[in-house]
């Protein structure tokens, strides 16, 4: 426990010159954003843990991350989501300046909160916490991000990047607007999140209920 604490107070910045209080303004730099954020001051905090030992963890990592991964196409193959994703990403590169990791407040959320800074390459763009309907987060930015968008380590990422945007089987989708990504109805006649429209067919998973 005192290790892991250690290395959560080296993670985290000192000082920042982000400028948001809410998740919703956090949504609308991601969202609305034309440029790179500013890099936090000092320039980006360095990794405690040698690469000579990050490199070889990710490789061992990596298999594992692909069968999970398969495994979860094969069960949306066969039981549908009710969106179905469309489009293609456009590199602006805002859905990694700002990413919600769950804050450090317990043995678990540490040791996932040091292992996507020292092996995954995230780092703390501001280490004060965001309520999010009742729970708290820290916004998230990757090393990795070259300025044209694209991932200089795309082979090796991990899977909170694979599995972005997300559409989940309950729950609107999250999609950032203008990343390039569109969440479509699977039924054209039926969107259960219609923006307060009432549905036009019965909800055949009962996301909504009347």
């Amino acid at each position: 426990m005192l290790i892991l604490n250690r290395l959560k107070v080296r993670c985290q910045l000192s000082n920042t010159n982000q400028n948001w209080n809410t998740i919703e303004e956090v949504v609308d730099l991601a969202e609305n954003s034309t440029s790179p954020p500013p890099l936090p001051e000092g320039g980006l905090p360095r990794q405690k843990i040698p690469g000579w030992i990050r490199w070889p963890i990710r490789v061992l990592i990596l298999p594992f991350v692909i069968l999970d991964l398969a495994a979860q196409r094969v069960v949306r193959f066969f039981i549908k989501t009710p969106y179905k994703q469309t489009g293609g990403c456009t590199q602006r590169g805002n859905c990694c300046y700002y990413v919600l990791f769950p804050a450090p407040n317990s043995l678990v959320s540490k040791i996932f909160y040091v292992w996507n800074i020292e092996i995954n390459g995230f780092y703390a763009r501001d280490p004060k916490p965001l309520q999010v309907d009742g729970d708290q987060f820290i916004v998230m930015g990757c090393r990795y991000l070259k300025q044209d968008g694209s991932c200089s380590h795309y082979r090796l990422r991990p899977s909170i990047c694979r599995t972005w945007p997300q559409i989940e089987y309950f729950g609107h989708p999250r999609i950032l607007k203008g990343c390039g990504f569109k969440a479509t109805p699977r039924d054209p006649n039926f969107d259960p999140f219609s923006l307060g429209e009432p549905p036009k067919k019965t909800n055949k998973l009962n996301i909504i209920k009347e």
